[in-house]
């Protein structure tokens, strides 16, 4: 079954390519703003609402490193491995745990536009946006709603 994509979806997303400057952070290619061929890439899958919109949780892929790395999982938990740190790793599998989280999430992305993380990424991005207008380059910080 397809997971519905939601206003908070999108501008998670939005923050996660723009995070990456919209180049794929598995094969370094580089891809337009807005561009369908980069795509926000979940290791934890995007079901799991804990961190769902945890920004250690995604990454900027573009298709073809998108399916390599969900079809070979312990690539990719190598390569998140790498990406994140071992301290941060084990961070987010205590994350994915977090019930309170994802019952906040699941209620909060039904409320559509009134939704508090979809305004908080709205508003990251924002941010992020300004700050590549005043030169900033490279791999942007951004703050996660949880």
């Amino acid at each position: 079954m397809a997971v519905k994509i939601t206003s908070a979806d999108k501008w998670f997303s939005k923050c996660i390519r723009e995070r990456a400057g919209w180049q794929c952070e598995h094969c370094e290619t580089q891809y337009p703003e807005n561009s369908a061929g980069l795509q926000c890439s979940h290791f934890h899958g995007r079901g799991n609402y804990a961190v769902r919109f945890d920004p250690d949780n995604a990454f900027a892929h573009c298709t073809s490193c998108h399916y390599f790395l969900e079809g070979n999982p312990h690539e990719f938990t190598r390569w998140v491995r790498i990406q994140l740190g071992d301290g941060a790793y084990d961070i987010l599998l205590e994350k994915k745990g977090h019930m309170d989280n994802a019952r906040f999430a699941r209620r909060d992305v039904k409320q559509k536009h009134k939704s508090e993380i979809s305004r908080h990424y709205r508003e990251q991005y924002r941010d992020m946006q300004a700050q590549r207008a005043d030169g900033n380059s490279g791999r942007l910080v951004f703050v996660g709603y949880f």
